[in-house]
C-alpha cells in the first residue's frame, strides 16, 4: 500500500498461522490488504488438511461417468462480501486409468485450464493446485493428476462490487466457470472438453463500526462508537500527508459515483 493511500497507509495487514497439535506451523496466510480476509472454512480446511464440502456448499456438477467434474463454493454458505476469501473448488473425480495435465504439455495436448469471470469487483487470485505426478511418455516427461483432483481459485470482492460505505447495487453475482481439461490414460487420449458452468452468488453486507461513513448504507452496523479515533486517524494522516488525504477522498467519491451509475442502468431496466 502506497502514501497514496492516506488513510489506510500504515495500517497492519492480517496475517494467520495454523499449526498441529505440537505447535508445528502447517500453514499460513498473509495478504496485501488489511480489508483481505480468509473465510473460517478455508482456515479448517487447512487445519484438517483437506477440502470439505458439505450439504450446504453451492455446487453444481458437470462431467460424466469417466470424469466427473464438481464445482463448488467454500466459505459463506457460497455468499459473497466485501474483502472476504472464498475459495472455488473445482474437483475432478478421474475413473480408474485416467489422468489429466498440469503446464507445460507438449504442442496438441491440452493442460487443464480454469477462468473464472465475475461482474466488476469480483477479483480472482492465483489458483492453488496440488503436487502432480510425473509420467514419462513417448520421450516427454508430462506433469498429471489421477484419482480425486481439487484445484481452488480464490476470489473475493473489492469495494467496487461490494462496498462497505454504500449500498449493495445487486443482490446476486453472476460468476461463470469455464473449465478446459483432457483426459487420458497411458496409451491413449480422449478429445479435449470444455465445461462452461454458471453460479448466482449472493451478495452480503459486512459488519461495520458505529461511524458515520458506514451507517445508514444497510450494513451489519455496530454499537461501539469509533469516532474518536477516527478523528485522531485522520489528523494524523492529514497532517503527514496532506495530498494523499485528498487523493483518497477522490477516490471515494469515484467510487461512489460509479454505483450510483450501475444503479440508475439497472433501474431503467
Amino acid at each position: 500500500m502506497s502514501r497514496d493511500d492516506a488513510m489506510l497507509y500504515g495500517i497492519p495487514f492480517p496475517g494467520v498461522f495454523v499449526t498441529d497439535e505440537n505447535g508445528q506451523i502447517t500453514a499460513k496466510f498473509f495478504h496485501d490488504t488489511y480489508k483481505k480476509r480468509d473465510s473460517p472454512e478455508i482456515l479448517i480446511d487447512a487445519a484438517l488438511g483437506r477440502v470439505t464440502l458439505d450439504e450446504g456448499t453451492a455446487q453444481v456438477e458437470a462431467g460424466d461417468t469417466e470424469v466427473k467434474i464438481t464445482a463448488a463454493i467454500r466459505g459463506g454458505k457460497g455468499s459473497i462480501r466485501q474483502g472476504v476469501i472464498r475459495h472455488l473448488i473445482v474437483r475432478f473425480e478421474l475413473a480408474e486409468g485416467l489422468h489429466i495435465y498440469g503446464e507445460p504439455v507438449p504442442e496438441g495436448m491440452v493442460a487443464t485450464q480454469i477462468t473464472v469471470d465475475g461482474p466488476p469487483g469480483f477479483t480472482v487470485m492465483d489458483a492453488i493446485q496440488p503436487p502432480t505426478r510425473k509420467l514419462h511418455v513417448a520421450g516427454a516427461d508430462l506433469e498429471v493428476w489421477s484419482g480425486t483432483v481439487d484445484l481452488i481459485v480464490p476470489f473475493y470482492a473489492t469495494g467496487e462490487l461490494a462496498s462497505e460505505t454504500r449500498p449493495l447495487d445487486m443482490n446476486e453475482a453472476p460468476i461463470e466457470v469455464k473449465i478446459r481439461y483432457q483426459a487420458c490414460t497411458d496409451e491413449a487420449c480422449l478429445l479435449p472438453r470444455t465445461e462452461t458452468l454458471s453460479f448466482s452468488l449472493p451478495l452480503d453486507v459486512i459488519d461495520v463500526p458505529a461511524l458515520s461513513l458506514h451507517m445508514g448504507h444497510g450494513q451489519r452496523e455496530g454499537n461501539y462508537n469509533s469516532m474518536p479515533a477516527m478523528r485522531r486517524l485522520l489528523f494524523r494522516k492529514a497532517r503527514a500527508y496532506p495530498p494523499g488525504f485528498f487523493k483518497y477522498l477522490f477516490k471515494t467519491l469515484k467510487l461512489s459515483l460509479a454505483s450510483r451509475k450501475r444503479a440508475q442502468q439497472k433501474n431503467r431496466r
